[in-house]
């Protein structure tokens, strides 16, 4: 689906959403509340102006009280790579846009992210990964560093890294295995209207993270639930 799509999905009734250089803001009705979007579309890579700009979005939802949802929409390409971006600090600006939306989720407004498109490394980490809950549509390309770079990083053949990626979702970037790894709670419907199936998820949000065990029952990650598990007891003894 496409943005435009997506948010005729949402809002049949119409919505104050808009894009200006591939960001995402503004809010549309839902079941009589707003509600907030942000996000990057068009494969924007997310620079540091990007990252501050749905910063800004997302904290003024805050201040603004009351528990207003706020969703976030991703199709993006991964941070902007450029010496410019580094030199003035893009690592920072994208932890402050996760920590934007997990203080919005702290104080008491469910952030749901939705993938539609592709997106990958530090903008998927600190937009769709950063919110309580992610979901996505069909045909969504998910990946926190594709295989080309992780053979870069690792200096591992990437053929050998292919065929490691068949047999372990958590290590392998695509859609199917975000779901099995447990980071990608659910694949919505494109065949049916969009905004009951975005109600009900911010209607009923988890009371907690609970990706690692969504991927320990999925298959795609055996043992980070058990580890999590013992880490908390650990820290109560």
């Amino acid at each position: 689906m496409t943005l435009a799509e997506i948010l005729a999905s949402l809002f049949p009734d119409g919505h104050a959403v808009a894009v200006a250089d591939g960001l995402i803001t503004g809010r549309g009705p839902l079941d009589g509340r707003d509600l907030a979007v942000v996000g990057v579309d068009g494969d924007t890579p997310l620079g540091i102006e990007g990252a501050l700009a749905l910063s800004a979005a997302v904290l003024a939802t805050v201040r603004a009280g009351g528990a207003t949802p706020i969703l976030v929409l991703v199709d993006s390409d991964s941070q902007r790579m450029s010496r410019r971006d580094e030199l003035l600090g893009l690592n920072e600006c994208l932890a402050h846009l996760a920590k934007a939306l997990l203080l919005a989720d702290a104080q008491g407004h469910p952030t749901i992210g939705l993938i539609y498109g592709h997106s990958a490394a530090g903008a998927f980490i600190a937009t769709a990964l950063a919110t309580r809950v992610l979901v996505a549509l069909p045909g969504a390309n998910p990946s926190v560093m594709d295989l080309p770079s992780v053979a870069r990083v690792t200096k591992l053949p990437l053929e050998k890294l292919e065929a490691m990626a068949k047999s372990t979702p958590v290590f392998a970037p695509g859609l199917d295995n975000m779901v099995q790894a447990g980071a990608v709670q659910a694949v919505l419907d494109p065949a049916k209207p969009l905004r009951p199936q975005i109600a009900a998820l911010i209607g009923e949000p988890p009371s907690h993270d609970a990706r690692d065990a969504l991927g320990k029952d999925r298959g795609g990650r055996p043992v980070a639930h058990d580890i999590a598990a013992r880490v908390v007891d650990a820290a109560r003894a």
